[in-house]
């Protein structure tokens, strides 16, 4: 799709966990289209992160699977909480009402229970939210049409197991449409596992438009962006070659087995170099600009501490292109880098700590007390938190919380 005519891009705007591990009750509000997660290890970053990867794999492989991929109940839920899972998030779609998903999952005999279901959105300014899909352990009613309304007609449609999701099942018909929107914005997230070691295989050739959670496909995306995508390859090379010195391009040949290999030419060489001998920064930043410049870029994509393998100067810029990336879609990044939150705002920064019960606590470092003033003075975010300004999630302090001079303002 051309760029021109692409639609804006669906965005959430507000994210609420209960009892998932560390997550007892957190809440993210006024969520922008980039946003950075910051904090200590064990603060619940990666938790936070696992939320997304959890809900995007209940709607590719089924919920049983994301479930028992976490240990079940035992691993997943809360420690001492009686209370399902949950998982609620509010998002925009152009043109329409802020519409919210709720989901809540529960444990019965071993095995995932869709607990509670539904999507709601509120018609107007005034008028009174109303829930257009309502399922519970696998019963309930959906209404149909583009724009449903309170006045239409709830249909019952019941599901054949407690453990599916209504949005995943009623999403595949065509007379759902709000409901196939939700599913199709889900489906399409991208939730990055990223392994430089599995970018060095000799995958078998064939295009690939979009990259794995791996990278194992770089390979047959590169061959994928040659073929269609010529000059949108040629941006990820000029890119390339501005952050990582002399490298002139990417090459993925097919050899006589049918595998591909991946090679990297070096400015001054006349022959290229095998890809699993270029250095880890080099194939990460070359499989984080595939991503960033994916010609049908994922409506959400997530990454996790790109600081690792690049070069401290590199990560300000990385952080411009996920902003520009952000354009089209809505970026999550886990971060420990100063560097990195240096080119962020304040407003797309959250700080994540441990309360003095245990769980995990979030803040934005836009509502952290002296940080608005100090950016407006010309300072930087990541070197605010190095000096000690935020006042919660270091470290070296116990529980990671607010020291008494540095509350959030209420």
């Amino acid at each position: 799709m051309n760029e021109a005519t692409r639609p804006p891009p669906a965005r959430i705007q507000y994210l609420k966990v209960e009892n998932y591990r560390a997550l007892n009750r957190v809440e993210f509000k006024k969520l922008t289209p980039m946003t950075a997660l910051l904090g200590p290890n064990g603060s619940g970053k990666s938790t936070v992160f696992d939320v997304f990867a959890f809900l995007s794999e209940c709607f590719e492989s089924g919920l049983r699977g994301a479930w028992d991929r976490r240990g079940r109940a035992k691993e997943l839920k809360t420690r001492g909480s009686d209370g399902p899972v949950v998982i609620e998030i509010q998002y925009k779609e152009p043109k329409l009402p802020l519409i919210t998903y709720h989901l809540a999952v529960d444990e019965r005999e071993g095995r995932p229970v869709v607990v509670e279901e539904w999507l709601q959105w509120r018609r107007g300014t005034k008028g009174k939210p109303f829930r257009f899909l309502d399922y519970k352990e696998g019963r309930g009613r959906a209404i149909s049409g583009e724009v449903p309304d309170e006045a239409d007609t709830r249909k019952e449609i019941p599901l054949k197991s407690p453990d599916l999701i209504a949005v995943n099942a009623l999403g595949q018909f065509a007379d759902h449409p709000r409901v196939a929107a939700l599913r199709d914005f889900i489906t399409g997230w991208y939730v990055s596992y990223f392994s430089v070691d599995d970018t060095r295989g000799q995958p078998e050739a064939g295009p690939k438009e979009r990259l794995s959670r791996t990278g194992d496909n770089l390979a047959n995306v590169i061959q994928y962006l040659a073929e269609q995508h010529p000059e949108r390859l040629e941006r990820v090379f000029e890119v390339l070659r501005a952050r990582v010195p002399r490298v002139e391009r990417v090459l993925a040949d097919t050899m006589p087995d049918g595998r591909l290999l991946l090679q990297i030419k070096d400015a001054p060489f006349q022959h290229p170099v095998l890809a699993r001998f270029a250095s880890d920064g080099t194939l990460k930043m070359l499989a984080y600009l595939v991503l960033l410049h994916d010609p049908d870029p994922p409506p959400f994509i997530g990454i996790e501490e790109p600081e690792n393998f690049l070069h401290p100067r590199l990560l300000p810029e990385l952080a411009e292109e996920c902003r520009k990336a952000s354009e089209n879609g809505q970026l999550l990044v886990t971060t420990h880098s100063p560097f990195f939150i240096n080119a962020l705002k304040p407003d797309e920064v959250r700080v994540l700590y441990r309360g003095e019960k245990g769980y995990t606590q979030a803040v934005r470092a836009a509502d952290i007390k002296g940080v608005p003033e100090f950016m407006q003075a010309g300072a930087l975010l990541g070197d605010l938190w190095m000096e000690g300004h935020f006042g919660m999630g270091d470290p070296l302090v116990s529980q990671g919380g607010p020291s008494p001079a540095r509350k959030a303002k209420a």
